[in-house]
Protein backbone atom coordinates (compact mmCIF):
# COMPACT_ATOMS: atom_id res chain seq x y z
CA UNK A 1 0.00 0.00 0.00
CA UNK A 2 1.08 3.54 -0.79
CA UNK A 3 -0.36 6.23 1.48
CA UNK A 4 -0.04 9.84 0.31
CA UNK A 5 -0.15 12.61 2.93
CA UNK A 6 -0.35 16.20 1.72
CA UNK A 7 -0.87 19.44 3.61
CA UNK A 8 0.44 22.89 4.54
CA UNK A 9 3.42 23.69 6.78
CA UNK A 10 2.96 22.76 10.42
CA UNK A 11 -0.11 20.60 9.85
CA UNK A 12 1.66 17.63 11.40
CA UNK A 13 2.43 15.71 8.21
CA UNK A 14 5.84 14.41 9.23
CA UNK A 15 4.97 13.21 12.74
CA UNK A 16 1.72 11.72 11.50
CA UNK A 17 3.25 9.95 8.51
CA UNK A 18 6.07 8.52 10.63
CA UNK A 19 3.55 7.28 13.19
CA UNK A 20 1.35 5.66 10.56
CA UNK A 21 4.31 4.02 8.85
CA UNK A 22 5.63 2.67 12.15
CA UNK A 23 2.25 1.27 13.19
CA UNK A 24 1.50 -0.33 9.82
CA UNK A 25 5.03 -1.58 9.19
CA UNK A 26 5.53 0.54 6.09
CA UNK A 27 8.46 2.58 4.84
CA UNK A 28 8.37 6.37 5.19
CA UNK A 29 9.46 9.13 2.83
CA UNK A 30 9.80 12.78 3.83
CA UNK A 31 9.91 14.50 0.45
CA UNK A 32 10.38 17.89 2.09
CA UNK A 33 13.73 16.72 3.45
CA UNK A 34 14.86 16.13 -0.12
CA UNK A 35 14.07 19.73 -1.08
CA UNK A 36 15.84 20.93 2.05
CA UNK A 37 18.90 18.85 1.14
CA UNK A 38 19.06 20.53 -2.27
CA UNK A 39 18.74 23.97 -0.65
CA UNK A 40 21.52 23.08 1.79
CA UNK A 41 23.76 21.90 -1.04
CA UNK A 42 23.12 25.04 -3.10
CA UNK A 43 24.02 27.30 -0.19
CA UNK A 44 27.05 25.24 0.83
CA UNK A 45 28.32 25.30 -2.75
CA UNK A 46 28.22 29.09 -2.80
CA UNK A 47 25.66 29.16 -5.61
CA UNK A 48 23.53 32.28 -5.89
CA UNK A 49 20.19 31.38 -4.33
CA UNK A 50 18.40 33.17 -7.17
CA UNK A 51 20.24 31.28 -9.92
CA UNK A 52 17.52 28.77 -10.81
CA UNK A 53 19.56 27.05 -13.54
CA UNK A 54 22.56 26.52 -11.26
CA UNK A 55 20.31 25.20 -8.50
CA UNK A 56 18.76 22.72 -10.93
CA UNK A 57 22.18 21.54 -12.06
CA UNK A 58 23.20 21.07 -8.42
CA UNK A 59 20.03 19.04 -7.79
CA UNK A 60 20.76 16.73 -10.70
CA UNK A 61 24.38 16.25 -9.62
CA UNK A 62 23.66 15.81 -5.91
CA UNK A 63 24.36 12.38 -4.44
CA UNK A 64 21.39 12.16 -2.11
CA UNK A 65 20.63 9.33 0.29
CA UNK A 66 17.54 9.36 2.50
CA UNK A 67 16.50 6.61 4.86
CA UNK A 68 12.98 5.22 4.64
CA UNK A 69 12.90 3.80 8.17
CA UNK A 70 10.21 5.78 10.05
CA UNK A 71 12.04 5.25 13.34
CA UNK A 72 15.40 6.53 12.16
CA UNK A 73 15.65 9.30 9.59
CA UNK A 74 19.02 10.06 8.03
CA UNK A 75 19.69 12.39 5.13
CA UNK A 76 23.10 12.34 3.46
CA UNK A 77 24.11 14.85 0.78
CA UNK A 78 27.34 14.20 -1.15
CA UNK A 79 28.65 12.09 1.73
CA UNK A 80 27.75 14.58 4.48
CA UNK A 81 25.13 13.76 7.10
CA UNK A 82 22.79 16.75 6.89
CA UNK A 83 19.92 15.32 8.94
CA UNK A 84 20.16 18.14 11.49
CA UNK A 85 21.61 20.82 9.23
CA UNK A 86 18.61 20.88 6.88
CA UNK A 87 16.35 21.91 9.79
CA UNK A 88 18.36 25.08 10.38
CA UNK A 89 16.28 28.29 10.12
CA UNK A 90 18.50 29.41 7.24
CA UNK A 91 17.36 26.40 5.20
CA UNK A 92 13.72 26.82 6.25
CA UNK A 93 13.82 30.43 5.09
CA UNK A 94 15.31 29.62 1.70
CA UNK A 95 14.02 26.21 0.68
CA UNK A 96 11.02 27.50 -1.30
CA UNK A 97 12.99 30.12 -3.18
CA UNK A 98 15.96 27.86 -3.89
CA UNK A 99 14.32 24.50 -4.56
CA UNK A 100 10.62 23.98 -3.96
CA UNK A 101 9.37 26.48 -6.55
CA UNK A 102 12.11 25.69 -9.06
CA UNK A 103 10.34 23.54 -11.66
CA UNK A 104 13.54 21.88 -12.84
CA UNK A 105 14.51 20.94 -9.28
CA UNK A 106 11.00 19.66 -8.67
CA UNK A 107 11.15 17.48 -11.78
CA UNK A 108 14.43 15.93 -10.65
CA UNK A 109 13.26 15.24 -7.11
CA UNK A 110 9.88 13.91 -8.23
CA UNK A 111 11.77 11.46 -10.46
CA UNK A 112 13.82 10.31 -7.46
CA UNK A 113 10.76 10.12 -5.20
CA UNK A 114 8.85 7.97 -7.67
CA UNK A 115 11.82 5.62 -7.93
CA UNK A 116 11.88 5.22 -4.13
CA UNK A 117 8.14 4.57 -4.08
CA UNK A 118 8.43 1.95 -6.82
CA UNK A 119 11.22 0.23 -4.91
CA UNK A 120 9.10 0.14 -1.74
CA UNK A 121 6.05 -1.53 -3.28
CA UNK A 122 7.41 -5.11 -3.37
CA UNK A 123 8.31 -4.92 0.34
CA UNK A 124 4.90 -3.79 1.57
CA UNK A 125 4.58 -0.13 0.69
CA UNK A 126 5.30 3.36 1.94
CA UNK A 127 3.80 6.42 3.57
CA UNK A 128 4.85 9.45 1.54
CA UNK A 129 4.34 12.98 2.82
CA UNK A 130 4.85 16.37 1.26
CA UNK A 131 3.19 19.01 -0.87
CA UNK A 132 1.89 17.38 -4.06
CA UNK A 133 2.09 13.68 -3.34
CA UNK A 134 -1.44 12.64 -4.32
CA UNK A 135 -1.67 14.99 -7.30
CA UNK A 136 1.78 14.47 -8.86
CA UNK A 137 4.18 12.10 -7.10
CA UNK A 138 1.96 9.12 -6.26
CA UNK A 139 -1.29 9.59 -8.14
CA UNK A 140 -2.15 5.89 -7.82
CA UNK A 141 -1.79 5.79 -4.02
CA UNK A 142 -4.36 3.50 -2.42
CA UNK A 143 -5.05 6.11 0.29
CA UNK A 144 -4.78 9.88 -0.18
CA UNK A 145 -4.97 12.20 2.82
CA UNK A 146 -4.90 16.00 3.04
CA UNK A 147 -3.94 16.98 6.58
CA UNK A 148 -4.92 20.52 7.56
CA UNK A 149 -5.02 22.67 10.71
CA UNK A 150 -5.70 26.32 11.43
CA UNK A 151 -2.80 28.77 11.34
CA UNK A 152 -2.49 29.17 15.12
CA UNK A 153 -2.25 25.43 15.63
CA UNK A 154 0.31 25.08 12.85
CA UNK A 155 2.48 27.84 14.28
CA UNK A 156 2.30 26.34 17.78
CA UNK A 157 3.37 22.94 16.47
CA UNK A 158 6.27 24.35 14.49
CA UNK A 159 7.38 26.37 17.52
CA UNK A 160 7.33 23.21 19.65
CA UNK A 161 9.55 21.48 17.09
CA UNK A 162 12.02 24.38 17.35
CA UNK A 163 12.11 24.54 21.13
CA UNK A 164 15.68 25.88 21.20
CA UNK A 165 14.32 29.39 20.63
CA UNK A 166 16.42 29.96 17.52
CA UNK A 167 13.42 31.24 15.55
CA UNK A 168 11.53 34.44 16.34
CA UNK A 169 7.74 34.73 16.08
CA UNK A 170 8.17 36.76 12.91
CA UNK A 171 10.44 34.14 11.36
CA UNK A 172 8.03 31.42 12.37
CA UNK A 173 5.08 33.19 10.76
CA UNK A 174 7.18 33.71 7.63
CA UNK A 175 8.01 30.01 7.48
CA UNK A 176 4.37 29.02 7.78
CA UNK A 177 2.50 31.69 5.83
CA UNK A 178 5.03 32.76 3.23
CA UNK A 179 6.22 29.23 2.42
CA UNK A 180 2.66 28.06 1.91
CA UNK A 181 1.99 31.01 -0.40
CA UNK A 182 5.18 30.38 -2.38
CA UNK A 183 4.73 26.62 -2.67
CA UNK A 184 1.06 26.89 -3.62
CA UNK A 185 2.14 28.45 -6.92
CA UNK A 186 3.54 25.08 -8.05
CA UNK A 187 1.94 22.45 -5.79
CA UNK A 188 -1.75 21.77 -5.19
CA UNK A 189 -1.49 20.81 -1.53
CA UNK A 190 -4.37 22.90 -0.21
CA UNK A 191 -7.05 21.26 -2.36
CA UNK A 192 -8.00 17.61 -1.97
CA UNK A 193 -7.39 15.51 -5.06
CA UNK A 194 -9.97 13.05 -6.37
CA UNK A 195 -10.60 10.38 -3.77
CA UNK A 196 -8.61 12.13 -1.04
CA UNK A 197 -9.80 12.39 2.54
CA UNK A 198 -9.35 15.73 4.32
CA UNK A 199 -8.54 15.53 8.04
CA UNK A 200 -8.59 18.69 10.17
CA UNK A 201 -6.08 18.06 12.97
CA UNK A 202 -6.57 21.41 14.73
CA UNK A 203 -8.23 19.84 17.76
CA UNK A 204 -6.92 16.30 17.42
CA UNK A 205 -3.91 14.80 19.15
CA UNK A 206 -1.17 13.15 17.11
CA UNK A 207 -2.32 9.71 18.20
CA UNK A 208 -5.90 10.48 17.21
CA UNK A 209 -4.83 11.50 13.70
CA UNK A 210 -2.69 8.38 13.38
CA UNK A 211 -5.67 6.27 14.51
CA UNK A 212 -7.89 7.81 11.84
CA UNK A 213 -5.43 7.26 9.01
CA UNK A 214 -4.64 3.68 10.07
CA UNK A 215 -8.36 2.92 10.13
CA UNK A 216 -8.77 4.42 6.66
CA UNK A 217 -5.80 2.39 5.43
CA UNK A 218 -7.30 -0.85 6.69
CA UNK A 219 -10.64 0.03 5.08
CA UNK A 220 -8.90 0.79 1.78
CA UNK A 221 -6.99 -2.49 1.96
CA UNK A 222 -10.18 -4.43 2.67
CA UNK A 223 -11.99 -2.72 -0.21
CA UNK A 224 -9.11 -3.56 -2.53
CA UNK A 225 -9.23 -7.21 -1.48
CA UNK A 226 -13.00 -7.34 -2.02
CA UNK A 227 -12.57 -5.83 -5.46
CA UNK A 228 -9.93 -8.42 -6.31
CA UNK A 229 -12.17 -11.27 -5.14
CA UNK A 230 -15.05 -10.01 -7.30
CA UNK A 231 -12.82 -9.77 -10.37
CA UNK A 232 -11.59 -13.33 -9.88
Amino acid sequence: MIIAVDGPSGSGKSSTARGVATRLGLQYLDTGAMYRAVAWSVLESGIDADDAEAAATRARELRLEISTDPRHQVVVADGTDVTEAIRDPRISAGVSRIAATNLAVRAELIRRQQALIAAAKPSGGMVVEGRDIATVVATDAELKVVLIADQDARMARRKAELSDGAVTSEQLRDQIVRRDADDSTVAQFLVASDGAVTIDSTYLSLEEVIDVICRLAKEAEAADMDSGDQES
